[in-house]
């Protein structure tokens, strides 16, 4: 039963003790609110959440960095600083707050930039969150010389992302890099040569669903709600 339960990443630990603490302060106060507190205590640790996946590992392959709904699939262009100039294509990962937050590579290769940059709040589901939104930007090289741009973007309640990785760092795809607090969204820039392997209202899973292929010669998918 316990190899069920997936566990905990250790960047809530310390939000999870705050909540106890808090919902042991209401019990003491009133009962009621106690009980209101220890839900909210495992709803934080659910949140906090870190299953293992099983990444696809052939080489140009492009995985999924976050749980959620596909958000928008289409031309876009990157922030400024990462310095990737040229017609792009943006996949869009909207996180809720039940979704886990674990946030995943999606290729393997070298950190060439990493770049955070303050701003506002907006809900993380509008398309002017990738301009005007609090972000933390990531620029990949893979072996093949290919280069794609990875953004967390805090949203409407998450107020603080955390990225693990620096320039220079190797990454594998599928590897654990970060996490956004409490619903945000991760958006990914490729060549605009390169297809979307998913359709906007598709849900997808942080380490596993293939979202492009530097080697597909198909055309973008589109989806049909059935």
């Amino acid at each position: 039963m316990l190899k069920t339960v997936p566990p905990i990443n250790r960047a809530g630990w310390p939000v999870i003790a705050v909540f106890a603490a808090v919902a042991l302060a209401a019990a003491w106060v009133w009962q009621p609110l106690g009980w209101a507190g220890l839900v909210l205590t495992l709803w934080c640790a659910y949140f906090f959440r870190d299953p293992a996946r099983v990444t696809p590992v052939r080489a140009g392959l492009v995985i999924s960095p976050a749980d959620g709904v596909i958000q928008s699939v289409g031309p876009g262009e990157a922030p400024i600083e990462l310095k990737m100039e040229g017609p792009l294509n943006r996949i869009s990962v909207f996180m809720n707050v039940f979704d886990v937050h674990v946030n995943r590579m999606p290729v393997a290769g070298r950190v060439e930039e990493v770049q955070y940059r303050p701003g506002k709040f907006f809900n993380a589901s509008l398309d002017k969150a990738s301009e005007h939104n609090e972000r933390q930007s990531i620029r990949l090289i893979t072996e093949g010389g290919e280069r794609i741009g990875v953004v967390q973007i805090a949203g409407l309640v998450a107020r603080r992302i955390k990225c693990d990785v620096g320039a220079g760092q190797e990454m594998r795809a599928g590897e654990r890099f970060g996490l956004i607090r409490f619903g945000s969204r991760v958006d990914v820039y490729l060549p605009a040569t390169i297809p979307a392997m998913v359709a906007p209202g598709q849900r997808a899973v942080a380490g596993e669903t293939v979202i492009a292929d530097f080697r597909a010669q198909e055309e973008p998918r589109e989806g049909e709600v059935r």
